[in-house]
């Protein structure tokens, strides 16, 4: 399916299902036939599942338009209205987890029950006050760091299958790092942690315990800064926890999704 934006760009989404939503976002540089197991899982558990390629990536409009965070929230909030959903559940691997927290910081959760974060640290720089950056990243090495090869995000294979969708979608859409880079530069430039403060919804933060970007433990230490946080380290996962360990993600998944 495809949706226009205010701003003329087009988005290439899926929308099967017709239970509780659940709006999907992937991270930056990928596509949404990563979350390949998750989709499947959730449409037999009897979810509707939205599943969102962000501008510039997967099968999206490739642009120089609105390479700022807040720009892909607001992709967010007009799918939301265009779609007419409701109490929405709302999971997001990596920088598609900063466009929830994005989201949230703009619009609230009036349309939201829940927010899942995979393996994204609500602040990617450390400082004094904050050791949980995005691997060696400083204020001091801000944003050069960031030209430099992000290196390999996960820690374990992941099925052939799933690796050869990636691979498809990556031959058929190329992603163009250096027009995508003014979004990482302020992606990584945020610091969320005022939206975990005062979210009114259920929070799951999963991380990967062998995670290349970020420590695991940042995990606990920001569920405990939601009122209602809770926080998982799935074993022997990278990155993209999701994808490395999918049976393990989506047992995390179900008993997160079965207290709501």
């Amino acid at each position: 399916m495809k949706f226009t934006t205010n701003d003329g760009v087009q988005l290439a989404f899926d929308d099967q299902g017709t239970g509780t939503p659940v709006v999907i976002l992937t991270g930056i540089g990928g596509s949404r036939v990563i979350w390949e197991n998750q989709v499947e899982h959730l449409l037999a558990q009897g979810y509707r599942v939205i599943n969102v390629d962000a501008r510039n990536q997967g099968a999206s409009a490739h642009t120089f338009k609105g390479r700022r965070i807040t720009r892909h929230a607001m992709d967010l909030a007009e799918l939301l209205d265009h779609l007419n959903v409701q109490d929405v559940i709302l999971l997001g691997n990596s920088m598609g987890a900063a466009t929830i927290f994005a989201y949230v910081s703009l619009f609230g959760t009036a349309k939201v029950q829940a927010v899942i974060d995979v393996d994204q640290s609500p602040k990617m720089v450390a400082d004094a006050d904050w050791s949980f950056g995005f691997k060696n990243l400083t204020w001091e090495q801000f944003p050069t760091l960031l030209r430099e090869p992000l290196g390999k995000a996960t820690a374990s294979r992941i099925s052939d299958a799933t690796f050869a969708k990636v691979q498809a979608v990556n031959a058929q859409y190329p992603y163009d790092a250096e027009l995508n880079y003014p979004l990482l530069v302020d992606h990584a430039a945020q610091d969320w942690r005022d939206v975990l403060l005062q979210l009114k919804v259920p929070l799951l933060i999963v991380a990967g315990e062998k995670s290349p970007y970020f420590n695991p433990k940042f995990a606990e230490v920001c569920a405990n800064l939601a009122p209602h946080g809770t926080a998982k380290v799935v074993a022997h996962a990278g990155h993209i926890v999701m994808a490395e360990q999918p049976a393990a993600f989506n047992q995390v998944l179900d008993d997160f999704l079965g207290k709501l």
